[in-house]
């Protein structure tokens, strides 16, 4: 469904962000994109979402090439990015001005998404904080019913409850028909949710992998101490003395970490 061959891109007089990427993901999958501050990850989801022009190679979305801003593709296509701003409206008036955009909005939907996450249709969006417009947006992409949703820093702004729901939405919202893309630096937040992670770093991808392969290739676990642990692929001192990262056993499997996994990854450890 996302295909990226090849692909370089750079911002004017600047070095090259990209070069020579390339990634696939296919429909059915909640994919958890990670990275260190300036590696890319919401210049990438700009590519894919058509916001900006690759350089070299190619991307297609849905058969279509983003950029050329195809109605077909951008009437299936929903990104929330990270910064935003909304216009002067209810929600009621945003609802009927654009969900026409989208031939597969679910009213219902979007009423049921809403009132779990505590909104009130007649109130204007301006004066919303900004947890409560993030959580609008999240609300309008799922009930958009895109085959390709693409979210930036979703749980940004969000306190510790409507994080806790807006997982357990997302993950009952979506279907085998549709792709979402993650990326945050709040990788506690989406964890438990994301079947698949890629991580970007200097302008590659330099790990992705199915949350699955994960769980059956490697342990987490919290130990004492560290002293006599065989094959110890990775540590980190915490409260508790020491969580650490060694390969499975194939005996039991252990909870993903991913600020872990994403740790040992950057580190070069894995």
């Amino acid at each position: 469904m996302i295909t990226i061959k090849n692909l370089s891109f750079h911002y004017k007089s600047k070095t090259p962000l990209f070069n020579d990427l390339s990634l696939g993901i296919e429909s059915g999958r909640i994919v958890g994109l990670l990275g260190k501050n300036g590696a890319g990850k919401s210049t990438l989801l700009n590519l894919i979402s058509g916001l900006l022009e690759p350089k070299h190679g190619d991307i297609t979305v849905n058969s279509y090439v983003p950029f050329q801003r195809d109605p077909n593709f951008l009437a299936d296509i929903y990104m929330v990015p990270e910064e935003f701003s909304l216009p002067h409206v209810s929600i009621n008036g945003y609802l009927k001005a654009f969900s026409p955009l989208y031939p597969h909005f679910g009213k219902e939907k979007f009423d049921q998404i809403a009132k779990e996450f505590e909104l009130d249709k007649s109130a204007q969006l301006n004066r919303l904080s900004h947890g409560q417009r993030k959580k609008f947006l999240i609300a309008f992409a799922l009930a958009s019913n895109c085959k390709v949703l693409v979210l930036d820093e979703p749980t940004n702004g969000l306190d510790i409850p409507s994080k806790s729901q807006f997982r357990k939405i997302l993950v009952g919202s979506v279907t085998e028909e549709q792709v979402v893309l993650i990326s945050t630096h709040q990788v506690k937040d989406i964890d438990t949710i994301i079947d698949k992670v890629v991580v970007i770093d200097n302008g590659a991808i330099i790990y992705q992998e199915d949350m699955e392969t994960i769980s059956q290739n490697l342990f987490f676990d919290t130990v004492p101490s560290i002293t006599g642990i065989e094959k110890l692929l990775y540590h980190e001192q915490s409260p508790l003395g020491y969580k650490i990262l060694v390969p499975a056993s194939g005996e039991n499997e252990s909870r993903i970490d991913l600020e872990l996994l994403f740790n040992a990854i950057t580190n070069k450890n894995i």
